[in-house]
């Protein structure tokens, strides 16, 4: 709930025609940005991903910029890979007459569930600029060729 939800002629049909509607409408805003009421500040953080499956490998790419290789997890364990960390960023802005600094921090936890047939000693993991590639080849038995099924029409 913000700020403009608690107000109760912030958004009421008939004040919009009033003189002063534009007016406290700005200063609500300002408000608002001010406070940083609505920011992304303390939201959660989701890495996206992509998953891709060929006949050798599952691979899993996450977007994780401006996190440290050190800051990242990834775990299998009972079939479901889990990658998790936590983000930290820090602003510091030194000038004469005031001095500000801006930290924000956050966890983040992403776990897909994969196919029984993964090798799990053959498991690789790289991160290179922001993104996180996982790679879990297939064991043999999931790689033999697949089986066509004819088809009987009646």
């Amino acid at each position: 709930m913000t700020l403009k939800h608690l107000v109760p002629w912030y958004s009421s049909p008939k004040s919009q025609h009033e003189p002063f509607f534009a007016l406290q409408k700005e200063v609500n805003d300002l408000f608002e940005r001010f406070f940083a009421l609505e920011s992304p500040v303390g939201k959660s953080f989701t890495p996206k991903l992509d998953i891709k499956e060929t006949e050798k490998d599952i691979q899993v790419m996450a977007e994780i910029p401006g996190v440290d290789e050190k800051d990242i997890e990834v775990t299998l364990h009972n079939g479901r890979l889990t990658i998790s960390g936590e983000k930290k960023s820090e602003i510091e802005d030194k000038k004469e007459g005031y001095h500000r600094i801006e930290r924000t921090y956050g966890s983040f936890c992403r776990t897909i569930p994969l196919p029984d047939e993964i090798d799990e000693d053959k498991v690789e993991a790289t991160y290179k600029k922001g993104v996180l590639k996982v790679v879990l080849p297939k064991t043999a038995k999931a790689q033999e060729g697949k089986k066509k099924i004819k088809i009987n029409a009646e």
